[in-house]
Protein backbone atom coordinates (compact mmCIF):
# COMPACT_ATOMS: atom_id res chain seq x y z
CA UNK A 1 0.00 0.00 0.00
CA UNK A 2 2.99 2.23 0.77
CA UNK A 3 6.18 3.17 -0.80
CA UNK A 4 9.18 2.80 0.79
CA UNK A 5 11.68 5.56 1.82
CA UNK A 6 14.20 5.14 -1.34
CA UNK A 7 11.85 5.54 -3.87
CA UNK A 8 10.23 8.26 -2.73
CA UNK A 9 9.49 7.97 1.26
CA UNK A 10 6.21 6.20 2.60
CA UNK A 11 3.52 7.98 0.90
CA UNK A 12 0.64 6.42 -0.52
CA UNK A 13 0.82 5.00 -3.62
CA UNK A 14 -2.58 4.10 -4.59
CA UNK A 15 -3.52 7.49 -4.16
CA UNK A 16 -7.44 8.03 -4.70
CA UNK A 17 -7.26 11.58 -5.60
CA UNK A 18 -5.53 11.26 -8.87
CA UNK A 19 -9.51 10.71 -9.95
CA UNK A 20 -10.86 13.63 -9.12
CA UNK A 21 -7.95 16.04 -10.32
CA UNK A 22 -9.63 17.64 -13.63
CA UNK A 23 -13.56 18.07 -14.61
CA UNK A 24 -12.81 15.31 -17.45
CA UNK A 25 -11.29 12.54 -14.92
CA UNK A 26 -14.50 13.11 -12.69
CA UNK A 27 -16.76 12.24 -15.56
CA UNK A 28 -14.81 9.07 -16.96
CA UNK A 29 -15.33 7.65 -13.71
CA UNK A 30 -18.72 9.17 -12.26
CA UNK A 31 -20.63 6.29 -11.41
CA UNK A 32 -24.38 7.51 -11.46
CA UNK A 33 -25.99 10.36 -13.75
CA UNK A 34 -29.68 12.08 -13.22
CA UNK A 35 -31.16 13.09 -16.52
CA UNK A 36 -34.24 14.29 -17.90
CA UNK A 37 -35.28 10.84 -18.68
CA UNK A 38 -35.08 10.40 -14.94
CA UNK A 39 -38.14 12.96 -13.72
CA UNK A 40 -41.51 12.81 -13.02
CA UNK A 41 -43.22 16.50 -12.68
CA UNK A 42 -46.32 15.87 -10.48
CA UNK A 43 -49.12 18.59 -11.46
CA UNK A 44 -52.06 19.96 -9.04
CA UNK A 45 -55.53 20.61 -11.35
CA UNK A 46 -57.76 22.73 -10.44
CA UNK A 47 -61.23 24.27 -11.66
CA UNK A 48 -61.62 27.76 -13.04
CA UNK A 49 -59.46 29.78 -15.37
CA UNK A 50 -56.85 31.01 -12.87
CA UNK A 51 -53.65 29.47 -11.80
CA UNK A 52 -53.39 29.06 -8.40
CA UNK A 53 -50.42 29.23 -5.94
CA UNK A 54 -49.77 26.91 -3.03
CA UNK A 55 -48.24 28.53 -0.37
CA UNK A 56 -46.49 25.97 1.32
CA UNK A 57 -44.92 25.01 -1.89
CA UNK A 58 -43.26 28.27 -3.52
CA UNK A 59 -42.98 27.96 -7.44
CA UNK A 60 -46.05 25.46 -7.20
CA UNK A 61 -49.27 26.00 -8.54
CA UNK A 62 -53.16 24.53 -9.16
CA UNK A 63 -53.42 24.56 -12.57
CA UNK A 64 -56.93 24.91 -14.48
CA UNK A 65 -57.79 22.32 -16.69
CA UNK A 66 -57.71 25.04 -19.88
CA UNK A 67 -54.07 25.97 -19.38
CA UNK A 68 -53.03 22.15 -18.67
CA UNK A 69 -51.89 21.71 -22.71
CA UNK A 70 -49.81 25.14 -22.42
CA UNK A 71 -48.11 23.33 -19.18
CA UNK A 72 -47.21 19.75 -20.46
CA UNK A 73 -46.26 21.11 -23.69
CA UNK A 74 -43.10 22.71 -21.70
CA UNK A 75 -42.68 19.34 -19.93
CA UNK A 76 -42.66 18.02 -23.56
CA UNK A 77 -40.05 20.35 -24.70
CA UNK A 78 -37.77 19.96 -21.91
CA UNK A 79 -37.92 16.14 -22.19
CA UNK A 80 -39.73 14.98 -19.13
CA UNK A 81 -41.59 11.83 -20.31
CA UNK A 82 -44.11 11.44 -17.31
CA UNK A 83 -46.60 14.53 -16.07
CA UNK A 84 -48.32 12.93 -12.31
CA UNK A 85 -51.94 14.32 -12.25
CA UNK A 86 -53.35 15.07 -8.78
CA UNK A 87 -56.83 16.88 -8.25
CA UNK A 88 -57.84 20.10 -6.13
CA UNK A 89 -61.78 18.87 -5.91
CA UNK A 90 -64.06 21.49 -5.09
CA UNK A 91 -65.43 20.81 -1.36
CA UNK A 92 -69.08 20.95 -2.56
CA UNK A 93 -67.78 17.92 -4.56
CA UNK A 94 -66.70 16.17 -1.55
CA UNK A 95 -69.03 13.27 0.05
CA UNK A 96 -68.58 9.98 2.72
CA UNK A 97 -68.75 7.65 -0.54
CA UNK A 98 -66.02 9.61 -2.56
CA UNK A 99 -68.57 9.19 -5.54
CA UNK A 100 -66.50 11.95 -7.51
CA UNK A 101 -63.46 9.62 -7.71
CA UNK A 102 -65.58 7.63 -10.42
CA UNK A 103 -66.96 10.29 -12.26
CA UNK A 104 -65.71 10.53 -15.56
CA UNK A 105 -65.47 14.15 -15.92
CA UNK A 106 -63.81 14.89 -12.41
CA UNK A 107 -60.90 16.95 -12.71
CA UNK A 108 -58.61 14.37 -13.40
CA UNK A 109 -60.05 12.59 -16.58
CA UNK A 110 -60.71 16.47 -17.99
CA UNK A 111 -57.37 16.90 -17.02
CA UNK A 112 -55.84 13.94 -19.13
CA UNK A 113 -58.49 14.06 -22.12
CA UNK A 114 -57.37 17.72 -22.62
CA UNK A 115 -53.63 16.93 -22.38
CA UNK A 116 -53.99 13.52 -24.75
CA UNK A 117 -55.97 15.41 -27.25
CA UNK A 118 -53.23 17.97 -27.09
CA UNK A 119 -50.26 16.20 -27.06
CA UNK A 120 -51.41 12.23 -28.40
CA UNK A 121 -48.77 10.26 -27.09
CA UNK A 122 -45.34 12.46 -26.92
CA UNK A 123 -45.91 12.67 -22.85
CA UNK A 124 -47.56 9.80 -20.66
CA UNK A 125 -49.85 10.30 -17.84
CA UNK A 126 -49.75 8.63 -14.24
CA UNK A 127 -53.19 9.63 -12.50
CA UNK A 128 -53.31 8.83 -8.69
CA UNK A 129 -55.92 6.25 -6.82
CA UNK A 130 -57.08 7.11 -3.59
CA UNK A 131 -60.30 8.51 -2.29
CA UNK A 132 -58.77 11.25 0.11
CA UNK A 133 -59.39 14.02 -2.24
CA UNK A 134 -62.49 13.39 -2.56
CA UNK A 135 -63.96 12.37 1.14
CA UNK A 136 -65.35 14.72 3.31
CA UNK A 137 -63.10 13.20 6.07
CA UNK A 138 -59.83 13.09 4.04
CA UNK A 139 -59.28 9.55 4.38
CA UNK A 140 -57.99 7.57 1.26
CA UNK A 141 -60.82 4.98 1.76
CA UNK A 142 -64.38 4.75 3.13
CA UNK A 143 -64.82 4.76 6.63
CA UNK A 144 -66.70 3.14 9.51
CA UNK A 145 -67.20 5.76 12.78
CA UNK A 146 -67.89 4.05 16.26
CA UNK A 147 -70.25 6.52 17.20
CA UNK A 148 -69.69 5.56 20.98
CA UNK A 149 -66.60 5.96 20.96
CA UNK A 150 -65.68 8.34 17.86
CA UNK A 151 -63.33 6.10 16.75
CA UNK A 152 -62.50 5.47 12.71
CA UNK A 153 -61.98 2.53 10.34
CA UNK A 154 -60.72 2.47 7.10
CA UNK A 155 -62.89 -0.20 5.24
CA UNK A 156 -60.49 -1.92 2.99
CA UNK A 157 -62.43 -4.61 0.70
CA UNK A 158 -65.50 -1.77 0.15
CA UNK A 159 -62.56 0.81 -0.53
CA UNK A 160 -60.93 -1.38 -3.07
CA UNK A 161 -64.13 -1.68 -5.08
CA UNK A 162 -64.32 2.06 -5.76
CA UNK A 163 -60.37 2.02 -6.56
CA UNK A 164 -61.55 -0.33 -9.29
CA UNK A 165 -64.02 1.68 -10.68
CA UNK A 166 -61.65 5.29 -10.55
CA UNK A 167 -58.97 3.11 -12.03
CA UNK A 168 -61.43 2.01 -15.26
CA UNK A 169 -62.73 5.71 -15.54
CA UNK A 170 -59.20 6.96 -15.89
CA UNK A 171 -57.73 4.62 -18.08
CA UNK A 172 -60.98 5.59 -20.45
CA UNK A 173 -60.22 9.20 -19.93
CA UNK A 174 -56.36 8.38 -21.77
CA UNK A 175 -54.09 8.07 -18.45
CA UNK A 176 -51.24 5.67 -19.41
CA UNK A 177 -49.89 4.83 -15.59
CA UNK A 178 -52.16 4.21 -12.52
CA UNK A 179 -50.87 4.90 -9.24
CA UNK A 180 -52.72 3.57 -6.47
CA UNK A 181 -51.55 5.62 -3.18
CA UNK A 182 -54.11 4.32 -0.96
CA UNK A 183 -52.52 1.52 0.92
CA UNK A 184 -55.46 -0.79 1.44
CA UNK A 185 -54.22 -4.29 1.15
CA UNK A 186 -54.72 -6.33 -2.07
CA UNK A 187 -55.99 -3.22 -4.53
CA UNK A 188 -53.06 -3.78 -7.06
CA UNK A 189 -54.24 -7.60 -7.93
CA UNK A 190 -57.84 -6.34 -7.64
CA UNK A 191 -57.26 -3.08 -9.76
CA UNK A 192 -55.25 -5.45 -12.11
CA UNK A 193 -58.05 -7.85 -12.96
CA UNK A 194 -60.22 -4.48 -13.32
CA UNK A 195 -58.56 -2.62 -15.93
CA UNK A 196 -57.58 -6.09 -17.67
CA UNK A 197 -61.51 -6.87 -17.55
CA UNK A 198 -62.21 -3.10 -19.02
CA UNK A 199 -59.98 -3.67 -21.92
CA UNK A 200 -56.61 -2.00 -20.66
CA UNK A 201 -54.23 -4.59 -20.30
CA UNK A 202 -51.93 -2.09 -21.56
CA UNK A 203 -52.48 0.36 -19.13
CA UNK A 204 -49.76 0.05 -16.24
CA UNK A 205 -49.71 0.28 -12.44
CA UNK A 206 -47.17 2.18 -10.48
CA UNK A 207 -47.78 0.39 -6.68
CA UNK A 208 -47.18 3.26 -4.04
CA UNK A 209 -45.89 -0.04 -2.59
CA UNK A 210 -43.82 1.20 0.25
CA UNK A 211 -45.65 4.67 1.69
CA UNK A 212 -45.28 5.76 5.04
CA UNK A 213 -46.90 7.50 7.36
CA UNK A 214 -45.22 10.29 7.15
CA UNK A 215 -45.00 14.17 8.55
CA UNK A 216 -43.66 15.16 5.33
CA UNK A 217 -47.38 15.39 3.39
CA UNK A 218 -48.37 18.17 5.02
CA UNK A 219 -47.85 20.61 1.79
CA UNK A 220 -49.45 18.23 -0.55
CA UNK A 221 -52.52 17.96 1.68
CA UNK A 222 -53.10 21.70 1.50
CA UNK A 223 -52.41 21.47 -2.26
CA UNK A 224 -55.32 19.09 -2.37
CA UNK A 225 -57.43 20.79 -0.18
CA UNK A 226 -57.52 16.86 2.61
CA UNK A 227 -55.89 18.54 5.40
CA UNK A 228 -58.67 20.53 6.52
CA UNK A 229 -60.85 17.25 5.76
CA UNK A 230 -58.47 15.35 7.99
CA UNK A 231 -58.78 17.56 10.82
CA UNK A 232 -55.92 16.73 12.75
CA UNK A 233 -56.80 12.64 12.15
CA UNK A 234 -54.14 10.52 11.08
CA UNK A 235 -53.23 7.87 8.31
CA UNK A 236 -51.35 5.42 10.85
CA UNK A 237 -53.58 2.18 10.28
CA UNK A 238 -53.10 1.71 6.62
CA UNK A 239 -49.62 3.95 5.54
CA UNK A 240 -46.38 2.19 7.22
CA UNK A 241 -45.00 2.91 10.14
CA UNK A 242 -41.69 4.77 9.53
CA UNK A 243 -39.93 2.34 12.06
CA UNK A 244 -39.90 -0.42 9.42
CA UNK A 245 -37.93 -1.52 6.51
CA UNK A 246 -38.49 -5.42 6.58
CA UNK A 247 -42.30 -4.29 6.17
CA UNK A 248 -41.46 -2.42 3.02
CA UNK A 249 -40.14 -5.27 1.14
CA UNK A 250 -43.05 -7.29 1.90
CA UNK A 251 -45.56 -4.99 0.74
CA UNK A 252 -43.56 -4.79 -2.38
CA UNK A 253 -43.32 -8.34 -2.54
CA UNK A 254 -47.05 -8.51 -2.44
CA UNK A 255 -47.81 -5.44 -5.21
CA UNK A 256 -45.19 -7.60 -7.35
CA UNK A 257 -47.18 -10.79 -7.06
CA UNK A 258 -50.36 -8.79 -7.85
CA UNK A 259 -48.98 -7.52 -11.30
CA UNK A 260 -47.83 -3.90 -10.42
CA UNK A 261 -45.56 -2.57 -13.22
CA UNK A 262 -43.11 -0.20 -10.95
CA UNK A 263 -43.16 -0.01 -7.64
CA UNK A 264 -42.45 3.64 -5.73
CA UNK A 265 -41.11 4.20 -2.14
CA UNK A 266 -42.75 7.72 -0.18
CA UNK A 267 -41.52 10.04 0.91
CA UNK A 268 -37.87 10.03 -0.39
CA UNK A 269 -34.58 11.38 1.20
CA UNK A 270 -35.62 10.16 4.79
CA UNK A 271 -36.05 6.70 3.33
CA UNK A 272 -33.10 6.34 1.11
CA UNK A 273 -32.36 2.98 2.68
CA UNK A 274 -35.24 1.06 2.19
CA UNK A 275 -35.34 2.49 -2.07
CA UNK A 276 -31.86 0.53 -1.90
CA UNK A 277 -33.06 -2.30 0.27
CA UNK A 278 -36.17 -2.92 -2.48
CA UNK A 279 -34.04 -2.34 -5.53
CA UNK A 280 -31.56 -4.88 -4.36
CA UNK A 281 -34.19 -7.29 -3.41
CA UNK A 282 -36.22 -7.04 -6.38
CA UNK A 283 -34.96 -5.90 -9.31
CA UNK A 284 -37.89 -4.14 -10.63
CA UNK A 285 -38.51 -0.75 -11.97
CA UNK A 286 -38.18 1.70 -8.63
CA UNK A 287 -39.70 5.07 -7.88
CA UNK A 288 -38.79 8.08 -5.38
CA UNK A 289 -41.21 10.68 -4.35
CA UNK A 290 -39.57 13.72 -3.61
CA UNK A 291 -42.23 14.80 -1.32
CA UNK A 292 -43.82 17.87 -0.73
CA UNK A 293 -42.11 18.63 2.34
CA UNK A 294 -38.97 18.35 1.24
CA UNK A 295 -39.59 20.37 -1.58
CA UNK A 296 -40.63 22.68 0.88
CA UNK A 297 -37.85 22.37 3.21
CA UNK A 298 -35.29 23.10 -0.05
CA UNK A 299 -37.36 26.01 -1.41
CA UNK A 300 -37.05 27.86 1.90
CA UNK A 301 -33.59 27.58 2.92
CA UNK A 302 -32.86 28.41 -0.91
CA UNK A 303 -35.16 31.68 -0.46
CA UNK A 304 -33.63 32.43 3.02
CA UNK A 305 -29.95 31.83 1.42
CA UNK A 306 -28.94 29.21 3.46
CA UNK A 307 -28.50 26.94 0.78
CA UNK A 308 -27.88 27.01 -2.83
CA UNK A 309 -30.99 26.05 -4.93
CA UNK A 310 -29.70 24.13 -7.48
CA UNK A 311 -26.86 22.31 -6.09
CA UNK A 312 -28.74 21.19 -3.45
CA UNK A 313 -31.67 19.49 -5.70
CA UNK A 314 -29.31 17.90 -7.91
CA UNK A 315 -27.38 16.57 -5.32
CA UNK A 316 -31.05 15.32 -4.15
CA UNK A 317 -31.35 13.61 -6.87
CA UNK A 318 -28.26 12.49 -8.06
CA UNK A 319 -29.16 11.02 -4.07
CA UNK A 320 -32.29 9.00 -5.12
CA UNK A 321 -30.49 7.76 -8.35
CA UNK A 322 -27.23 6.59 -5.84
CA UNK A 323 -30.08 4.77 -3.73
CA UNK A 324 -30.86 2.86 -6.76
CA UNK A 325 -34.10 4.71 -8.02
CA UNK A 326 -34.82 4.31 -11.65
CA UNK A 327 -37.06 7.21 -11.78
CA UNK A 328 -38.16 10.47 -9.26
CA UNK A 329 -40.85 12.35 -8.61
CA UNK A 330 -41.16 15.26 -7.44
CA UNK A 331 -42.43 19.05 -7.94
CA UNK A 332 -38.45 20.10 -9.04
CA UNK A 333 -38.92 18.32 -12.36
CA UNK A 334 -38.93 21.40 -14.42
CA UNK A 335 -36.21 23.23 -12.64
CA UNK A 336 -34.01 20.08 -12.93
CA UNK A 337 -34.61 19.88 -16.72
CA UNK A 338 -33.68 23.58 -17.29
CA UNK A 339 -30.66 22.72 -15.22
CA UNK A 340 -29.47 20.21 -17.11
CA UNK A 341 -30.81 21.77 -20.44
CA UNK A 342 -28.30 24.61 -19.48
CA UNK A 343 -25.84 22.83 -18.26
CA UNK A 344 -25.21 21.21 -21.90
CA UNK A 345 -25.07 23.92 -23.73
Amino acid sequence: MYGDTVAGGSFPQRRMRRNRRFPWIRRLVREHEVSVDDLIWPLFVCDGEQQEPVPSMPGVFRWPVSRLSDVVEDAINLGIPVVALFPATPQDLKTEDAAEAVNPDNLICRAARAIKEAHGHQIGILADVALDPYTIHGHDGLVKKNESTSEVEILNDETVRILCRQAVVQAQAGCDLIAPSDMMDGRIGAIRNALDEAGFERVGIVAYAAKYASSFYGPFREAVGSAANLAGGDKKTYQMDPANSDEALREVQLDIEEGADFVMVKPGMPYLDVIRRVKDAFHVPTLAYHVSGEYAMLKAASQKRWLEEKAVVLESMLAFKRAGADAILTYYARDVARWLKADRE
